[in-house]
């Protein structure tokens, strides 16, 4: 049975106000209003499986009775269709409706209530959709926006006095043009996820394949107090020279079970903290997060394809730019509580005085290509604004991502949600910088031509707010825009070298004719980077990423193993510049695990005595492997998890020596300059750089106090004779590196003395020298 009542406007108000009253049972829904305003009105609706809010009407009999009100001054004519009421399930609460105010956009709460704006250029009818999951099973109330009274300039709002602060859950119907070719794809019958909704509700649990078609809808908390971050908190504020970032998932780190760790928190940000030990035992500064904004790990599996087996496990397929990933709470927290575990964990982070940088990417959403849309906001709310578009084409979808669908991030709409998104994670949780994900489509006009000087880049280089963060670029993309050593950077973007890790990978390997280029690359790369103001650290070098083999299979598979992976072992890179040492896979033999040891350490060392901003992979400092996948996006699994187990088997050897190398090189300031070497920083011992067949580079840092560093890298198969130069006047060398002997031998912090004119080298092994009194 059904109860409307009229909407009346206060004429004392010096807005508008609607007053309604409504009251339903759970199969009928309310549509009621004045006339002039007839696109705004209540109903309630039951959400259908899948995330769409569809409508149950019903007809109904009783007698209509009119009366006349005013509004502004004007008559309306008002109708109401009353029903007998004998006995009503739940009453919706009385609310009163303003028109409301274009900005902040998403959900804010202002003197007259809570405020709900949303962008969209192109649409013709908005309708908030309201979801109060405490008091009604899956129903939802509809709030249609007029217009005339709900919108200014390209912004749809509302305001709604005395409405609940919290546990109110939101979205929105959008329809507009159905005109395909010109870019449109409105569909009214979905309900999306506000872009700028701060707080997503979806599943709880991670992988909860009872919950696989959840929705996404926004939500939001003004009754909790502030995070409390604590009187004698600080940033860390760790200059970018100094930094040693180790890449990590939030998820992967704690999740498997060997971390010990309550279940309620195993895969966790809270997992995170308990292991803050962990890193300080390997002497990282910061953390670079793979993507912590909410996804669906579920996207593969929404319709049958090769990939309909697998969880994304990295996150790189954002939902929306401004929540935590829900599902990283401890327990099933949900979005509140992801909130607040995700400052506790920065908070903790900073009191270690690690440093927290987020994986972020702008260049495209999880709402995939046309073919297989998966709709969940910016594709329904405004197509034709949010992505790049082919206007020749009949306005398909560009795709310089590789994901289907690329971010037109050079609109100024686009670019300032962009901008508003970075300022929410530093202001509200306090992050320390940024890696963006194929940030060269960051550089893409909204045609997607290449820019020279982009909008957002420089934006984002200028802004105050940021203006403390780190600002790391992944310098291409997938549509072939290279940028390495030539993104435009204002003297403030780092750049994943691409080039330091290829030429890395390939000198110690063993091919020909790269020692030059290696010198190149452990020396600062001021072939890339020594232009205008740029300093050193704006090269993040790194030899391995999420992406691609870990350490250990890099030297252990000549090829990419991804048949796991549901695509034929199509995917994934084929340029690995690995080396297997021998013997494809996992193997007893003692000679090629010793060979592979020793290649693991000499890549290390190699990274950590390099000018630059050093960069390792979670798990490489025990030899994690992923049995050659190098594609391993979707496996929520061993594959990906932290093997803490393993760990702990290989504290003695590898983890020993990959602490002391990083905390030697922190110890050192000759490994992390301001400034690119000139030529009293450094002597190369070589008179053969001509030699293409030569594998062999050694050359000493020289230190003002006279400590100096003697390094000598053989990638030779067969031992070198090394000259070793005279030591600085009154000291002598002590070697504290060969990566040939076992451990502890292998690293002496302190130095063993004895060392003479030569030092036999051995082959595909490396030396560190230490000048001392």
């Amino acid at each position: 049975m059904l109860l409307h009542h009229p909407l009346l406007y206060d004429s004392n108000a010096t807005k508008a106000s609607l007053i309604a009253s409504v009251m339903s049972n759970n199969t009928s829904r309310s549509c009621i209003g004045p006339s002039h305003i007839s696109e705004t009105r209540l109903k309630l609706s039951k959400r259908a499986p899948g995330g769409n809010a569809l409508g149950l009407s019903s007809k109904t009999g009783g007698h209509v009775k009119h009366w006349t009100t005013y509004v502004y001054g004007q008559r309306a004519q008002e109708r109401v269709l009353e029903e007998e009421a004998p006995q009503v399930s739940e009453t919706i609460p009385s609310i009163k409706i303003f028109p409301g105010q274009a900005f902040p956009l998403g959900v804010s709460e202002v003197e007259s209530g809570i405020n709900f704006a949303i962008f969209s250029q192109h649409a013709s009818a908005v309708t908030l959709c309201l979801s109060f999951p405490e008091r009604w099973d899956g129903e939802m109330m509809e709030l249609d926006l007029d217009p005339h009274l709900n919108k200014t300039g390209d912004i749809w709002h509302i305001c709604i006095e005395d409405f609940p602060r919290s546990n109110v859950l939101y979205g929105y119907r959008i329809d507009g043009p159905r005109d395909w070719h010109q870019g449109h794809r409105f569909d009214s019958s979905i309900v999306l996820l506000d872009p700028y909704a701060k707080l997503v509700e979806g599943r709880r649990y991670f992988g909860d394949a009872s919950k696989k078609f959840s929705s996404f809808l926004g939500t939001y908390d003004f009754e909790s107090l502030p995070f409390d971050w604590g009187e004698t908190y600080k940033l860390p504020n760790i200059p970018e020279k100094d930094l040693v970032i180790y890449e990590m998932n939030v998820r992967a780190f704690t999740f498997d079970e060997s971390s010990e760790l309550d279940p309620k928190i195993r895969g966790s940000y809270l997992g995170v903290i308990e292991k803050i030990p962990h890193l300080l035992e390997l002497g990282i500064n910061a953390v670079e997060l793979l993507p912590v904004f909410e996804f669906d790990e579920f996207e593969f599996q929404r319709r049958r394809n090769p990939r309909d087996h697998m969880i994304n496990t990295w996150g790189y397929s954002t939902i929306n730019f401004f929540a935590p990933m829900s599902r990283y709470a401890s327990d099933g927290g949900g979005p509140f509580n992801a909130s607040r575990e995700f400052k506790e964990m920065v908070k903790a982070l900073h009191g270690a005085g690690i440093e927290v940088i987020l994986d972020v990417v702008y260049n495209h959403t999880n709402e995939a290509d046309d073919a297989n849309p998966y709709t969940t906001s910016f594709r329904g709310i405004d197509n034709k604004v949010y992505y790049m578009l082919d206007v020749n084409n009949n306005g398909q979808l560009l795709n310089f991502s590789g994901c289907g669908n690329t971010l037109n991030c050079n609109h100024p709409v686009v670019m300032e949600l962009i901008l508003d998104s970075l300022r929410h994670w530093v202001v509200d949780y306090h992050v320390d910088g940024f890696r963006f994900d194929l940030t060269s489509v960051l550089c893409r006009g909204t045609d997607g031509s290449p820019l020279n000087a982009p909008p957002l880049i420089r934006a984002i280089a200028k802004d105050s707010v940021l203006s403390r963060c780190k600002i790391i670029a992944e310098p291409w993309d997938c549509g072939g825009l290279y940028l390495v050593g030539r993104f435009p950077n204002w003297d403030r973007w780092a750049e994943w070298n691409g080039k330091y890790r290829d030429d890395i990978r390939r000198y110690i390997k063993g091919d020909t004719g790269m020692k030059g280029s290696f010198a190149t690359r452990v020396s600062g790369s001021a072939d890339l980077y020594k232009v205008n103001k740029r300093k050193p650290y704006h090269s993040v070098n790194f030899i391995i990423a999420h992406d691609g083999f870990t350490l250990y299979d890099l030297v252990s598979y000549n090829l990419k193993h991804n048949y796991a992976n549901g695509e034929g072992g199509n995917d994934g890179c084929n340029d690995n510049f690995s080396w297997n040492c021998g013997f494809e896979g996992e193997t007893d033999d003692i000679s090629i695990k010793s060979l592979r040891s020793r290649q693991m350490k000499n890549f290390h060392l190699a990274l950590m005595i390099s000018q630059g901003t050093p960069m390792m992979l979670m798990g490489d400092e025990y030899g994690h492997t992923r049995y050659g996948n190098n594609n391993s996006y979707g496996h929520d699994t061993t594959i990906n998890h932290f093997q803490w187990g393993q760990l702990d088997t290989r504290k003695s050897s590898l983890f020993r020596f990959f602490a002391k190398a990083i905390k030697f090189r922190q110890a050192h300031h000759v490994f992390h300059r301001e400034n690119f070497l000139n030529k009293g920083d450094v002597t190369w011992h070589e008179d053969n750089w001509d030699n293409y067949e030569s594998k062999f580079l050694a050359f000493t840092l020289h230190d003002n106090n006279g400590g100096d560093i003697y390094l000598a890298f053989n990638a030779h198969d067969y031992y070198v004779k090394a000259s070793i130069p005279r030591p600085p006047v009154k000291k002598s060398w002590f070697r504290v590196v060969d990566t040939n002997l076992g451990s502890p031998d292998d690293f002496v912090t302190d130095g063993v003395p004895g060392i003479g004119s030569t030092y036999n080298i051995a082959p595909y092994s490396s030396i560190l020298l230490e000048a001392k009194l």
